[in-house]
């Protein structure tokens, strides 16, 4: 069969990055825009593997009960495929049941890649959130094309879709966004954050050249993203550059800042020895590192670490209550290995009764940063992940290494789309004996 043929799919499974899994003569095919349990028309895309194939949904031929109208009508299945908007490729599924499979892939994950025999249960960001999972994207970036359209990509695509309504941002984004702006083709990031007032974030394409005048499109900066804006997690404040990362659920900080002390106290720690030596990797403007300075009080000393040198500025900033608190500008792989090469004996051992917190990239935090750990061996590691594959592969590295999780929790920071975040609270060796 080619690309363009039309089947019948019956589907069997979910798998991680949105699409679900059907079957044909043997062959498994990855589709969206479906549900386990559901038969469907689909238009294969992609047969070029031995393995398997990729289709695009079509038609429902036999509906699931956890099936609703979708929360975003342009992506509904009714939709043509090539104009179905991105970034909310489950929300054609009731929100209870979207938690159901998030389980599923965290679970499968970590049972595939990690060697774990448990079940992850998905909760919601926080009591706030919506009964359809819309309306929390403080966050959202559309795109501009050559001919002047703005509007997110189509679904696993780089062409512009215009759409009328955004549901899953904020009343006030989707507002500013019907307001319409023109911009020079890139990308348009609009930002909500604490005060509630929108700001629109240009960043016009321009290209890079090579010698031979060829180059690809970058997005130029703009003095607007370095604007400095205030987010707030309960009383606390944190300074972030508008154009700066921060959690894009509007609950999300604060559902992050819980879930790590709620880890915390899993793994005995509910209040942190001051005289141990705390780490905040992949650290931004400090949320995390906040979260143990308030559990080890003021003289808490806790590092940040970050790559970004703005963020570092801010963190150094959002910690100064704490006396011991420290932010440093670095890649975390170097600046653990410049740690193990200066570290005092006095400082090796605060490091092993402290807790280290990490919140990598997508990708991980990786073999060179996890086999660092393992050799500093802090007593409890709490691991904020994005991805769960990645999560497991870095949870299987540290099961070889003598960490095992005390506790997984999985939190739904993405409604209506397949992104979901992992916390889980690992102990060394010997570290509750």
């Amino acid at each position: 069969m080619q690309p363009g043929d039309t089947i019948d799919l019956d589907v069997t499974d979910v798998a991680h990055g949105g699409v679900f899994v059907a079957r044909h003569e043997g062959r498994v095919v990855f589709v969206p825009d479906a549900i386990p349990g559901e038969r469907v028309r689909a238009r294969l895309t992609d047969t070029s593997k031995s393995s398997f194939w990729r289709a695009e949904a079509l038609e429902v031929l036999d509906a699931s009960p956890h099936r609703r109208p979708h929360v975003w009508a342009p992506a509904d299945i009714g939709t043509p495929p090539e104009r179905r908007p991105g970034g909310a490729d489950l929300g054609h599924i009731e929100l209870g049941h979207q938690r159901e499979l998030k389980s599923r892939v965290i679970t499968d994950a970590l049972h595939r890649f990690g060697g774990l025999d448990t079940t992850v249960s998905v909760e919601p960001a926080g009591a706030d959130e919506t009964a359809d999972g819309t309306g929390w994207r403080t966050r959202v970036s559309l795109h501009v094309d050559d001919d002047g359209r703005v509007g997110p990509f189509a679904a696993r695509s780089h062409r512009v879709v215009e759409v009328d309504d955004h549901p899953l941002a904020t009343p006030a984004i989707a507002e500013a966004i019907a307001r319409g702006r023109s911009a020079a083709p890139g990308r348009l990031d609009l930002v909500q954050p604490a005060d509630g007032r929108v700001r629109v974030l240009p960043r016009a394409e321009t290209a890079r050249r090579n010698a031979r005048g060829r180059g690809r499109p970058r997005t130029a900066p703009d003095p607007a993203l370095r604007e400095v804006i205030v987010e707030r997690v309960g009383d606390r404040e944190f300074r972030v550059d508008a154009g700066g990362f921060w959690q894009v659920h509007r609950l999300a900080a604060a559902a992050l800042t819980d879930a790590v002390h709620r880890g915390l106290r899993d793994a005995g720690r509910a209040e942190l020895d001051p005289e141990a030596w705390h780490l905040d990797l992949y650290g931004g403007v400090g949320l995390l590192a906040a979260s143990l300075g308030e559990l080890g009080g003021p003289a808490t000393r806790v590092t940040s670490v970050e790559s970004d040198e703005r963020a570092t500025d801010h963190a150094g900033e959002n910690l100064a209550e704490w006396v011991g608190a420290r932010a440093e500008t670095g890649r975390v792989d170097r600046w653990l290995t410049h740690l193990e090469q200066s570290a005092s004996p006095a400082e090796r051992a605060r490091l092993r009764s402290g807790v280290t917190v990490l919140d990598p990239p997508r990708s991980g935090a990786g073999r060179e940063v996890v086999d660092a750990l393992l050799r500093l061996q802090p007593a409890t590691l709490v691991y904020v992940a994005c991805d769960p594959v990645a999560l497991a592969r870095d949870v299987a590295q540290l099961r070889s290494g003598g960490y095992e999780p005390l506790s997984l929790r999985g939190i739904d920071l993405f409604p209506n789309s397949h992104h979901i975040e992992t916390v889980a609270v690992l102990t060394a060796p010997g570290a509750l004996s």
